[in-house]
This record gives structure tokens, C-alpha cells and sequence, in this order.
């Protein structure tokens, strides 16, 4: 009976703190409830935890064996898949005896394999036919033609009059995804390769062909399959320029998001099209964008510039004197495509396309700026690397203005100039710190507990309440949302380019891909990707897991659209792990929430006085 009336009365202030912030109250489970996996299931993963709960006076089952489960009754044990279906019955029983004390959930998991398997019959797999979609490519740059096919078959490829042979691959190494980091499976392997051909060929003239024919011979047996893209070899008298019209965009190693990003291209650049993959253009520079965000245009000849004399200035907003810039002009004759590499104290920014007769800079005494340094790498490439006075960098921002391309530096925030009890009590005075509450709206719930509780109404609470914390610090908070409202990703990022916050923070709680292990993971971690956000990224990591006694998960670079912005240090915050049976209890207490925003405020005050000085 005192545990019922002390769940009660949980579940009372949980609803009445909850009302407070606008986010869901917590209401413990009364029966067997499976959150995750879905009832019909796929994965390419070995492995699947199993996250739920059900009342404590009973025993949970998994096809029999008997799991454990947390003090309050949460369970989610990792169970091995084997290829193709697995069932999976859990039953709870009420050792009570009680009436409907028996409650039981079925669960059908597909295991799949990581690689494409060859057809059960002789065939091709229709989608493994290279090209998928229409390319376009250099006179003489090779490129390579698979198939995935019946084994032990002859294969070929016909490309306009020309017969390729293809080989079979004598080994196929699979690299894990990048998930796997976060999990410690970060291994490549080997698969069997049967099945997987592959035939290389170039082109000297430019051509226009259709979609190549794959051919296999196996016995007295031939098959023929087209492939669904074209090939055309692009001719070096028609030359096509693509001109970025978006704000910016964002080229990749490769021609889909699956590559990596390389840096933002401002609006303006101009560079030569020597490629094409579906809905992607190749630049000349090696980035490739999509179509969509450029304009192409056929010119005379390819963009190139020369660079000469450049000059600093400092520019200051009078009335926010957190908003000062050291400016750094570059005057082209063409916009042309950038790379942009952070150090700890310096700033590298190399211009394509470009050779240089700089003979003269100029610094402006009253900048950020220390020295600037030149070097050209390559014929066409030419490397500025500028040392700064501050020890941190505190953002940055690119942009054309005509073909003059304007590189600014962010300065420290400037500390108000008040007295020394006043110092004590209001150390942020007119600092802007931007809080990103994580998910939100009733499609983007987040990572869910083993109740179900959803992440998005954990990252509301501890966001209301750091607001609370850093204003009584004299800060002056940005929210990208105060409700259950559902914000988008571009909508978050463009609200801290158009804050400029000193700092962003976007707060998180934490899961895992199928393969990871629930029961045995927690703890705090951090995520950034500009080296600018990296020094407050494991400082605030450090501080909050030896503060509170979390387990440190670890600080880690990561391409996320919230620690992408350059206008200020920015980091995803990961406070602790949803689908952790133990750790979730600590997500919820209300008395722990109030200590997390505490000490998270504590170790913001600290790091940013620190850093400014």
C-alpha cells in the first residue's frame, strides 16, 4: 500500500513540475509494455535489445528464460538474431496471482544480410548494375562497371560497340557503419565476395552512349540486363559552369549524402562541371553539389582568378558590443570554390582555382588577427593561414560580396564592467547563449524509455530549467523552442546564424543502433564538428560526469546539423541514455533535473570566463 501511495504521488508531481514546462508527465507503467522493437522488425544487426517494463511483482520472460530487470521494473537485454525470421514471445506474470496476471507480447524480427546476396536463380540483381542512374565523366578518367550476378557465370558489358569483361571480386571487405563508433564495433570484415563483379574501362573521345547491357554466359545459358542509367564522356570544347544560388552549399566527397561534407560553398562561386551523377554535379575542385542548389551555364572558358593585395578591418555593432568582427577582404576576379581548415590559434583558408601575386596585406592593429601567411601549394591553389591573438576561436563566418570574398572573425565576448558583488552574482551579464531543447511535436519524439517517456520531453525540462539557471546569471538566453512545438532542423540552425549566440548548446538524451548494449552504456557525452567548439566540448563533458558522478560515454567529432553552425562554438549535448533501464530513473527525478541545469550552468559560466580572458 506506502508503494502505491508513494507512485502516486511521483506521478502527482511529475504531472504538476511537467504542466510547468509544457512537457508530458511521467506516468509509470501499470501492465507489460514493449517500447522497442516494433512488433514486425528488420536489421542487419547480430544482435537486438529489448526495451520495456512492466509492474515489479512479477517476472518478465524471453521465450522462456527469464530476464532481469531494474528496481523499478525496466528491462532491456541485448538477444543474438539469426539470419532471416526470428520470433520473439516475452511474457510477464503477476507472482500475485492477481486476476489478468498474465500478459504476453509476440515480436517477428527479420534479420538481413549487410551485402547484397546473388540471385537464388541465374540473373543479375537488377539494382546492383552500375551506372543506377545517368553519369557523365572525363575523356580518359576510368570507370569502373559491376554487377552482382550468379557465381561461377561469365560476365561482360557492352558500352556502345565496346565489350568489357568483368572479373569476380576476390574479396569483399564490408566497412561498418559510422554508428559502429559509438558502440566499440568499429571493425571492417571480410564477406564473400561470390557473386560481385567488377570491369574498368576508359573512353578517349566524348560520346553520348545508352544504358550499358550486362551479359552472363553460364553453360548453354545466356541472360541480358540493362542497366537503368546512361554514360556520356563530356568533350573538353563545351565547357558548362555551375554558379552556387542558395545561401551556401554544401559539397560532398561524393555524389550522395552518404559521402562526407566538405566546406560550405557561398553563394556566388563559380567552378567548372567535370562530372555528373544523377541529381549531382562534380566541381573541378574534387567537392561535388546538387543540381538543385546552382545554376549551369555554358562559358568560354573555365573560372579562374588571380589574388593580390588584401586588407583587415574591424567591424563592431555599437549596440551589442558581443557582435565584433575582424573582416578580412580578398578582392578575385572570379568567385571560386574554398576549403577551410581550424587550428587551436590559427584559421586556414584555401582558395581554388587561384594563383597568387599577393605582395602586400594589410592588419588592422584593433583586429583578432596576428599575422597572415601565404603559400601556393599547387599551380591552382593558394593557402592563407592566419594566426590569431585570442587563444579561442569564437566563430566565423563567409560570404561574396561581388567577386570579393569576405572571411569573418568572431571576438571574444566582452565581459560587462560591473562591480565586483554584482560580478559574483551576474557573471554572463550580457552574454547570449542559445538552448536547443531536442525533438519535439508529435512526430519527432526522440530516443523513448522503457516506458515509452520520449526524449523530447526530458530535453524540454532540463532546457527550462538551464534558461532559468544561466538567466540568473545575467545571460541572455535564446530558445529554439519553450513547448511541445515540432521544429525543424534548418529552422534551429538558421536561429543561431541569425542570434549569434557566444555559445549554442543542444540538449539530448541518448540511444544506441540495434546492435549496441542498453543495460551496459550510460553516461554523459559530447559532440561537435568546428574545431572552435572542441576545447568546451570536453571541458563541459569532464565537468558534468566528474561533477554529478556520470559515467564519461566521451566527447566525438560528428557531422550534426546542430554543431554545424560557424558562427559560434557549438555542441550537442547527450546527458545520459533513454533506453538505459537505470539511468532513465535518474533522467526523471525531478531533484536530479534541478542539479543537472545547476551544474551544466555552473560549467558554462566557467568555461566562457575562462576562455574570454
Amino acid at each position: 500500500m506506502r508503494r502505491l501511495i508513494g507512485i502516486f504521488l511521483i506521478g502527482i508531481l511529475s504531472f504538476i513540475f511537467a504542466a510547468s514546462t509544457g512537457a508530458q508527465p511521467f506516468v509509470p507503467p501499470s501492465q507489460l509494455h514493449l517500447t522497442y522493437p516494433p512488433l514486425q522488425h528488420t536489421t542487419t544487426s547480430d544482435r537486438l535489445f529489448f526495451i520495456g517494463t512492466a509492474p515489479k511483482n512479477g517476472n518478465v520472460s524471453i521465450n522462456g528464460k527469464l530476464i532481469s530487470r531494474s528496481d523499478a521494473g525496466h528491462f532491456a537485454p541485448s538477444l543474438p538474431l539469426q539470419m532471416g525470421e526470428n520470433n520473439f514471445n516475452i511474457r510477464y506474470v503477476n507472482l500475485a496471482g492477481e486476476r489478468d496476471s498474465e500478459r504476453q507480447i509476440n515480436v517477428k524480427v527479420l534479420r538481413e544480410s549487410l551485402i547484397k546476396l546473388p540471385p537464388k536463380d541465374i540473373g543479375f540483381i537488377k539494382d546492383s548494375l552500375f551506372p543506377t542512374v545517368d553519369i557523365a565523366r572525363q575523356p580518359n578518367e576510368r570507370i569502373c562497371f559491376d554487377a552482382i550476378a550468379t557465381p561461377n557465370a561469365q560476365v561482360l558489358v557492352r558500352v556502345g560497340d565496346r565489350e568489357i569483361p568483368l572479373l569476380p571480386r576476390r574479396r569483399n571487405i564490408q566497412l561498418p557503419p559510422n554508428s559502429s563508433v559509438l558502440t566499440g564495433n568499429n571493425e571492417a570484415t571480410v564477406e564473400s565476395p561470390s557473386g560481385y563483379f567488377r570491369g574498368c574501362t576508359t573512353f578517349e573521345v566524348a560520346s553520348k552512349f545508352d544504358s550499358p547491357i550486362y551479359e552472363m554466359r553460364l553453360g548453354d545459358r545466356i541472360v541480358k540486363e540493362k542497366a537503368v542509367g546512361k554514360v556520356q564522356i563530356l568533350s573538353d570544347k563545351n565547357i558548362q559552369v555551375a554558379e552556387v544560388t542558395s545561401i551556401s552549399a554544401d559539397p560532398r566527397t561524393g555524389a550522395s549524402t552518404d559521402f562526407s561534407r566538405l566546406t560550405p560553398l557561398p553563394k556566388g562561386t563559380k567552378s567548372l562541371i567535370t562530372g555528373k551523377q544523377g541529381a549531382w554535379l562534380r566541381l573541378d575542385y574534387g567537392g561535388w553539389v546538387r543540381e538543385s542548389l546552382v545554376k549551369v551555364e555554358d562559358a568560354e572558358a573555365p573560372p579562374r582568378s588571380i589574388v593580390r593585395s588584401i586588407n583587415t578591418k574591424q567591424v563592431v555593432d555599437k549596440n551589442n558590443l558581443n557582435n565584433a568582427w575582424s573582416e578580412l577582404t580578398i578582392p578575385l576576379e572570379v568567385s571560386v570554390p574554398i576549403s577551410i581548415v581550424q587550428g587551436d590559434r590559427n584559421f586556414a583558408i584555401t582558395l581554388h582555382n587561384v594563383t597568387s601575386q599577393t605582395d602586400t596585406i594589410s592588419i588592422d592593429p584593433d583586429s583578432i588577427i596576428n599575422k597572415i601567411d601565404w603559400v601556393q601549394t599547387e599551380p591552382d591553389k593558394v593557402t592563407y593561414t592566419i594566426s590569431l591573438k585570442p587563444k579561442q576561436q569564437w566563430g566565423y563566418k563567409v560570404r561574396y560580396q561581388g567577386t570579393n570574398l569576405i572571411l569573418a572573425l568572431k571576438h571574444p565576448p566582452t565581459l560587462s564592467p560591473i562591480s565586483s558583488s554584482l560580478k559574483e552574482s551576474k557573471p554572463l551579464q550580457d552574454i547570449k547563449i542559445l538552448l536547443d531543447a531536442g525533438h519535439g511535436g508529435n512526430e519527432d519524439l526522440g530516443a523513448r524509455s522503457p516506458t515509452s517517456y520520449p526524449e523530447k520531453d526530458a530535453t524540454l525540462i532540463t532546457s527550462k530549467l538551464l534558461q532559468d539557471e544561466l538567466q540568473n546569471r545575467g545571460a541572455k538566453v535564446i530558445m529554439t523552442r519553450t513547448d511541445d512545438a515540432d521544429v525543424d532542423l534548418a529552422t534551429r540552425v538558421n536561429k543561431i546564424e541569425q542570434e549569434s549566440p557566444t555559445i549554442s548548446v543542444s540538449i539530448h538524451y541518448n540511444s544506441l543502433p540495434d546492435n549496441g548494449d542498453a543495460i551496459n552504456t550510460s553516461g554523459v557525452g559530447a559532440f561537435w564538428y568546428n574545431p572552435q567548439a572542441q576545447d568546451f566540448a570536453k571541458f563541459i563533458n569532464t565537468y558534468l560526469s566528474q561533477k554529478l558522478n556520470r559515467h564519461d560515454y566521451g566527447v566525438y567529432w560528428n557531422n550534426l546539423a546542430l554543431a554545424r553552425p560557424t558562427i559560434a562554438p557549438s555542441v550537442l549535448l547527450e546527458l545520459g541514455f533513454m533506453i538505459n533501464p537505470i539511468e532513465f530513473e535518474w533522467i526523471i527525478d525531478r531533484q536530479q533535473q534541478k542539479l543537472l541545469a545547476t551544474t551544466l550552468a555552473d560549467g558554462i559560466t566557467e568555461w566562457i570566463l575562462n576562455a574570454a580572458k
